[in-house]
């Protein structure tokens, strides 16, 4: 797999050292921006989803401030986050791009488009909800029982937080985390630091505590996709999106929870390209 080997790339940004992965440079018209969900680095990307969307797509997948290699630290809000893959963006040479976000990502992706609407041609929000959505204010409890859960059980941390709790559940993550573990230390990103991760936390819950949003400042194409069974970001917060965001398209995998694109991997390769093309 490709992306097993794709190293870190640095650039500065507010004098500040970020780390990016780019590839397939030129494939498309636009690169696609991916970002990550909670407590994670470049590595957490499913190394066989990002080549099957690396095969039609030019990609550039980064760690935010504070994450992983880069420099910084996480700010206190998702806004100010926002605004930093803005700055990070146009400082690699772009001013139009397409956006993905991955549950905490893809509540990013939202402030971006809020703050810089004319900088996303297109839109693919995955396992998120909108600021205020249901469940986006108990993130933190729920993060640490599936935490706790999967720690009895001698499990990934992340077991539970993204696949059913199930037989079924338990032979998807297999597959994907060896995927994940098959990456050498010589090719791998800087771990995750604890107090990063708990600020990005409480960024998480202050934006959750928000008024409900309309999302009625996302004009651009969107496509919305989950699991049918996502207990981290409720299920409900996909359709609610669709339902406010006008021409939205959405896509709801069986038996799946906030993992569905790694679970799904072929079929949400080819959902994003049949969107983007």
């Amino acid at each position: 797999m490709t992306y097993l080997k794709t190293k870190n790339e640095v650039i500065a940004v507010h004098g500040e050292k970020i780390a990016y992965r780019e590839l397939s440079r030129g494939k498309s018209e636009f690169p696609l921006v991916m970002l990550v969900h909670l407590a994670a680095n470049m590595d957490n990307w499913d190394p066989q989803l990002i080549d099957l969307l690396a095969e039609h797509q030019h990609l550039i997948l980064l760690d935010l401030p504070g994450v992983g290699a880069s420099e910084g630290k996480i700010e206190p809000t998702l806004e100010e986050t926002a605004e930093s893959v803005v700055a990070i963006v146009h400082a690699l040479g772009y001013e139009k791009i397409n956006l993905l976000g991955l549950s905490m990502g893809g509540m990013i992706a939202q402030e971006i488009v809020r703050a810089e609407p004319e900088l996303v041609h297109k839109l693919i929000l995955v396992g998120t909800g909108p600021r205020g959505g249901k469940g986006v204010d108990r993130v933190t409890p729920v993060t640490f029982a599936h935490m706790f859960h999967a720690l009895l059980q001698r499990k990934d941390m992340k077991r539970y937080i993204f696949y059913t709790n199930d037989a079924r559940g338990e032979q998807e993550a297999t597959k994907v985390f060896n995927r994940l573990n098959s990456r050498t230390s010589e090719w791998a990103d800087q771990p995750m630091k604890v107090s990063s991760f708990l600020r990005q936390l409480k960024a998480i819950k202050k934006w959750g505590t928000e008024q409900t949003d309309d999302l009625t400042f996302i004009k651009q194409p969107t496509l919305i996709v989950n699991g049918d069974h996502d207990d981290m970001v409720p299920t409900e917060n996909s359709y609610q999106m669709h339902e406010k965001i006008k021409g939205s398209q959405l896509i709801i995998y069986p038996h799946a929870g906030h993992g569905s694109l790694f679970q799904y991997a072929d079929a949400f390769s080819q959902a994003v390209q049949q969107f983007l093309a």
